[in-house]
């Protein structure tokens, strides 16, 4: 069983990655297929990775929404034709820095070796 550090570093990898590809603004998300396969794609796996975090590091941060993030990956993996780019924009331009915020946070709390 992997620990909770591995999946916050994944996390906050993919949030500096989809800030990284998003960076010229919206256009650079509704405006090229690549970036929006990249970008869902990588929520998706971020998501995911929220949802192995264990449940004990999950209840000390209740600051996170951690059902919206299940939710929105259950959107991206079932339907993937009906996603809204809006939602996907806003998720990238208002949440996604804050959850960056807690995860870094998060990583100072536990220790390196510490299986959680």
């Amino acid at each position: 069983m992997k620990d909770d550090r591995v999946y916050l570093e994944h996390i906050l990898e993919s949030i500096h990655l989809i800030q990284e590809w998003t960076v010229t603004g919206r256009d650079s998300l509704s405006g090229d297929a690549r970036t929006q396969a990249a970008v869902l794609r990588r929520l998706q796996t971020l998501a995911e990775s929220t949802q192995r975090v264990s449940d004990a590091l999950k209840s000390r941060h209740p600051e996170i929404d951690w059902r919206a993030i299940a939710g929105f990956r259950n959107v991206v993996v079932h339907d993937y034709l009906g996603i809204d780019l809006d939602l996907v924009w806003r998720i990238v331009e208002r949440n996604l820095p804050e959850l960056g915020q807690c995860v870094e946070s998060m990583l100072q709390e536990i220790q390196p070796d510490s299986a959680q």
